[in-house]
């Protein structure tokens, strides 16, 4: 990837304008990007992997919401799911329990 603007002088010079380093700036910019790259990459890895489920038949939709669960914790897990119930069945979406 082309640069920008040069971070350096002619004679080699770190090029320093308002006491931002180019040089260093440049560093960190170059870094993201190669990153951003990466994430690209990755994520049309995934997105391949959810076709191929789809494919075996299974729904990437339920398995994104699968994905999601597996980082949180089980309490918060079952805390959500009981908010939900409740709120479903405030709306009429679900059957009350019987308490």
């Amino acid at each position: 990837m082309a640069s920008l603007s040069a971070t350096t002088t002619s004679k080699g010079q770190p090029v320093e304008i308002a006491g931002i380093a180019g040089d260093v700036l440049g560093q960190f910019v170059d870094r993201i990007e190669r990153l951003e790259e990466e994430k690209a990459e990755l994520g049309q890895d995934i997105r391949d992997i959810y076709l191929e489920a789809k494919g075996n038949g299974f729904d990437p939709k339920i398995m994104r919401q699968i994905v999601v669960l597996r980082k949180k914790d089980r309490h918060e897990v079952d805390e959500e799911e009981t908010l939900l119930q409740l709120y479903k069945q405030a709306l009429g979406m679900a059957p009350p329990t019987i308490q």
